[in-house]
Order: C-alpha cells, then sequence, then structure tokens
C-alpha cells in the first residue's frame, strides 16, 4: 500500500461547511419529477442547475438534443453545460451527472419525489441515481473555488438527460458537438453510485438486437391452414436456452466487474411481443394466428469478445434453425452496439481520485468494471476521450428500487474526494 498522502484540511473543512447544502441542494433536485420515458421536466431541472451554478460565476449554457429520440416540443431533451474559468490556462475538469431518472414505480413508503430526510439518508426516486453525485460534484468545485480563487485551469459541471435510455439526447448529443473531446476537455468525472471507496474504470460491453420469426396469418380455429410465428419463436427460445445461454455462462474475464456474477458473459430477454395485439387488455386478442413474433436481446459482453462474434453465435442459431425447421425465417436488427471500455489505472483522473480516496479513508481503492453501460461509453467511443471514470456517492443496489436513498454522510466523503481530485488535477495536489 502506498503511503497515505497528506490530508488538505483546508479543503476538507470547506466541504465539511457545505453538508447541509449538499443536502439541500438534493432534496431540490429529487423535487424534478424528471422520469424517462417520456423526459419530463428536463427542461426546468436544467435551469435550476444553471441558475445555481451562474449565481456562483459559471459560464451556462442550454443545448437541445435535437433529432434523438423522444425529442419533442412537449418534451425537450434540454442539456446543461456549466463552466468556470481559472485566472490561468491548464486543464479542464468535467463532471457529469445525468438528470433522468426511471420511473418511481410501486413498494414505496414515502413519497418518491419529496425528499424525505431521515436517519442521515435523503430518499426519491434518483437520490443515488444520480442526483446525490450530481450535488456532490457542485459541492466539491464550490469548496475547491472557495479555497483556490487563483487556480489554473477550468472546470465544467453538466447535467445531461437520457441516460437511462441510452444517452443518446444527452452526453452522445453533446459528444458530438465535442463537448467530450481534447483540447475543450481533459478529465470527465461521473459520479455514478458505485460506493465512495471505490473507483470504476469502464463497463462490459453491450448490443440490442429485435429478432422477429415469420409465419402465416390463418383463422384461430383452424392453425393448421397458417404458420405460428410464436411457435417459431419458442424454438429460437429453446435453442438460447440449451446451447447460447450455458456456452455464455462458461465465458469469463479479466476485468474487475461487479458484482461478481457479471464476470461473465450474460444475455437478457428483454421483451416479447407475438400476433395481431401486443397488449389484449381490456379486449381480447384477436383470433388468429400470429404471422410475426418479436424478440428484444440485451447481450453484455467481454472485453475479450469481439462484437463480430457476439453477434455471430445468435445468427448461427437462427441460420441452423433456418436449415432445418419447416418454414422457419427470420430478420435481425441491430438496435444498440457499445464496446467493452476500460481506463487505465495509471490515467490522470484514475491516480487523482486514488489520492483522495486514500487520503481520506486511508486504504487502497477498489478498482472496479460497471456490469451495465452508462455515458462513459459516449465519452470514449465519440469523444474520443479516455481519461474518464465513474465514482460518486450511493449504492449501486439500490438504484431504481423502492425507497431509493443515499447517506449524507457518504456525499460529503464523496465530496472531498472529488474536490481532492481537482486539486491534484488542476494544481498538482499543493497544498
Amino acid at each position: 500500500m502506498q503511503d497515505r498522502p497528506s490530508l488538505p484540511e483546508k479543503l476538507l473543512e470547506a466541504v465539511e461547511a457545505r453538508r447541509d447544502e449538499v443536502t439541500v441542494l438534493t432534496r431540490e433536485l429529487i423535487r424534478f419529477p424528471t422520469v424517462n420515458p417520456p423526459g419530463e421536466a428536463y427542461t426546468p431541472c436544467a435551469e435550476f442547475i444553471g441558475s445555481y451554478l451562474k449565481r456562483h460565476g459559471f459560464e451556462v449554457e442550454y443545448i437541445r438534443g435535437e433529432g434523438a429520440p423522444g425529442d419533442t416540443d412537449r418534451y425537450p431533451r434540454t442539456n446543461v453545460v456549466a463552466r468556470f474559468d481559472g485566472r490561468v490556462p491548464g486543464p479542464t475538469v468535467h463532471f457529469n451527472s445525468h438528470i433522468d431518472v426511471v420511473e418511481a414505480g410501486d413498494g414505496w413508503t414515502v413519497d418518491p419525489f419529496e425528499a424525505v430526510v431521515k436517519d442521515g439518508r435523503v430518499y426519491g426516486r434518483g437520490a443515488c441515481d444520480m442526483k446525490g453525485g450530481l450535488a456532490s460534484s457542485i459541492v466539491a468545485a464550490l469548496a475547491f473555488m472557495q479555497i483556490y480563487p487563483d487556480f489554473p485551469g477550468a472546470i465544467e459541471i453538466s447535467g445531461t438527460v437520457d441516460e437511462e435510455s441510452g444517452g443518446f439526447g444527452g452526453v452522445a448529443h453533446l459528444a458530438r458537438l465535442g463537448y467530450f473531446s481534447k483540447p475543450k476537455v481533459d478529465h470527465v468525472i461521473i459520479p455514478e453510485p458505485l460506493n465512495k471507496e471505490r473507483i470504476c474504470l469502464g463497463h462490459r460491453g453491450v448490443w440490442w438486437a429485435e429478432i422477429e420469426t415469420k409465419g402465416e396469418i390463418a383463422h384461430g380455429s383452424m392453425p393448421f391452414l397458417g404458420d405460428c410465428a410464436v411457435r417459431h419463436m419458442g424454438a429460437v427460445l429453446q435453442a438460447f436456452e440449451e446451447e447460447l445461454f450455458p456456452a455464455l455462462d462458461a465465458k469469463r474475464t479479466a476485468m474487475p466487474v461487479v458484482p461478481e456474477g457479471a464476470r461473465r458473459s450474460t444475455m437478457n430477454i428483454n421483451s416479447i411481443h407475438g400476433g395481431q395485439t401486443d397488449d389484449f387488455r381490456p379486449g381480447l386478442p384477436s383470433p388468429n394466428v400470429p404471422d410475426r413474433c418479436r424478440l428484444t436481446i440485451d447481450r453484455r459482453f467481454l472485453l475479450e469478445e469481439k462484437i463480430d462474434e457476439v453477434k455471430g453465435e445468435v445468427v448461427s442459431i437462427l441460420d441452423r434453425l433456418k436449415r432445418d425447421r419447416a418454414k422457419f425465417d427470420y430478420e435481425i436488427r441491430d438496435l444498440m452496439e457499445v464496446q467493452p471500455t476500460m481506463t487505465e489505472r495509471d490515467a490522470p483522473v484514475v491516480r487523482a481520485v486514488a489520492q483522495g480516496i486514500m487520503a481520506l479513508f486511508d486504504r487502497e481503492p477498489d478498482y472496479v468494471i460497471s456490469p451495465g453501460t452508462y455515458d462513459q461509453k459516449h465519452v470514449a467511443r465519440l469523444g474520443h476521450l479516455y481519461d474518464c471514470i465513474a465514482y460518486g456517492p450511493g449504492i449501486l443496489d439500490l438504484a431504481h428500487r423502492p425507497d431509493e436513498w443515499v447517506g449524507i454522510d457518504d456525499m460529503v466523503d464523496a465530496a472531498k474526494v472529488m474536490t481532492i481530485g481537482l486539486n491534484v488535477l488542476l494544481r498538482g495536489g499543493a497544498h
């Protein structure tokens, strides 16, 4: 273990003095019901963040993700990017948080958008994923600017949309416009909830695809006159169960993916729809033999796998069924593909945040890989910026669940780590 870095007491005291601020800010952010889909309250939430940072001297831009999936005049994909330039030139550190949240769902014991404070926690949808992280990054930046007003370089803070549905109207849109590329930005920290003593270096790859089996319509009382697409899809599922899933389960990675179960290849069946009526409530389904059936797959793959091989495993099964099963025919459509990404452990942003963790907790950080993707994928593939990590407060297992919460102590501690990281990246760690 490395020697514990000396504690920058002034910085830590500046963050501690903002304990109430991080709590209030988190609560205010949760009260915007930024539910995705459809993309509610994006604009007022972005404008709140922009106004908050503008009062502290940041220059603020609002960038709409025009043309992105879901972007409409009713539900505009409004992103906010705020920038504070130091007194002299230097590198830029960018904190990026998504402002969208998933639906609240059932099972809550508190109002999911009231932002209840209880037992040292803030409860609410998006508390840990990731409005608490956004609040921590803002407090970290303000504390750093207070103690070192003459710092070199620049600090950026963004609130972006649609991460929960792929990030195409948010970070992907901004990355295409150059907001996540050098020379504008040098280091990116994404405050996703991955525990305050961990640094997340990246994520597994993902391939989403839709498989459609073909059939022939006929009257449901005489199915022998048609060809049932749902039965054909049943053959696909059976082949997956007998061949593909066991093969995926046998694959292992050297990537430090958490939890342990995600250190192998996985595939989820996201949805299946067949027949003329996808949702028969409140009526009844049509009495027809279904002539089509659609299946959506969510394949997560490892750094050791190639995307062509990942797709080939599925296509080879479908092609074999086409040869061996009477009347079997199919189409397959790519919906999304993202390569695995893993930032090097000796990258500047990794070393800087690691110093913060070692200084605060007197231990080496855990270096992990996320089982699912997040917006780092767009920073890498579109911005071609690889000095990027996820680091933030909160417990990932609480995300998307009823009674989601984030600990106030955890937000304060994460802000302290972030502000130490800022000091290392912008001032070389000087006290």
